[in-house]
């Protein structure tokens, strides 16, 4: 499973803790209190582990179409494996749909899925869609600890200048943006699209999914990321 390929991020902070590295001498005297001032007991500092976030954003337009369900399935086994996953899907609007896909029934999953969301397989305006994630979500769910996953062919309707002041935004809050494009496959593919063109400036990586072993190399980069 790809997923069991991302590691947790280990932080410079230390917290005390019974094993690790250096003796918190502060809060050993305390623990040895009771001992009478007698040192028994050592309490040593440890490295604190702190988990990255992970944001999926998902195309599901129906220039999309013939990735959607490989692609959520890819969203449900990462979001039921990690810790703090949060997964969304757009078209021409964003859905929220961690709560979803938070179940053993990835069959049952994918029926609420397509039941629930709005524009399903329709037209795209990624912009807009960043908007409202910018605006209704960003605030709780990413700060510098953050790596946004964007899943898109980067085909849009909507207005460009939008898209573009939306990927700055986000930009300039996460820690790191990735960008799945499917057509990347192709050999012939260049990113001549202007929705394509607006967001990739704000890309730290570029990278194709349409099959496992792209999956796979998406788990080598994240693990560089949150290692």
């Amino acid at each position: 499973m790809i997923a069991n390929k991302i590691a947790t991020q280990v932080s410079r902070r230390k917290k005390r803790a019974t094993k690790g590295e250096g003796i918190d001498v502060r809060w050993t005297l305390r623990k040895n209190i009771k001992y009478g001032g007698e040192i028994v007991e050592l309490v040593s500092r440890k490295r604190r582990i702190r988990k990255t976030r992970v944001v999926l954003l998902c195309d599901v337009s129906g220039s999309m179409d013939c990735y959607s369900r490989f692609l959520i399935q890819f969203m449900y086994g990462l979001q039921n494996e990690l810790w703090g996953v949060e997964t969304f899907v757009f078209s021409t609007s964003l859905s929220r749909i961690t709560h979803l896909i938070r179940s053993k029934d990835i069959g049952g999953a994918l029926e609420r899925i397509s039941d629930s969301v709005l524009g399903w397989s329709g037209g795209t305006n990624i912009g807009r869609s960043l908007h409202a994630f910018n605006r209704d979500f960003a605030p709780s769910l990413v700060t510098h600890r953050t790596v946004v996953v964007i899943i898109s062919d980067g085909w849009d309707r909507g207005d460009v200048r939008v898209l573009e002041q939306e990927m700055r935004r986000l930009k300039s809050r996460c820690y790191r943006i990735i960008w799945l494009n499917p057509l990347l496959a192709s050999e012939n593919y260049e990113p001549l699209c202007k929705g394509m063109q607006a967001a990739l400036p704000y890309l730290d990586f570029f990278l194709s999914v349409h099959n496992v072993n792209s999956l796979v190399a998406l788990g080598r980069t994240l693990q560089k990321l949150v290692a």
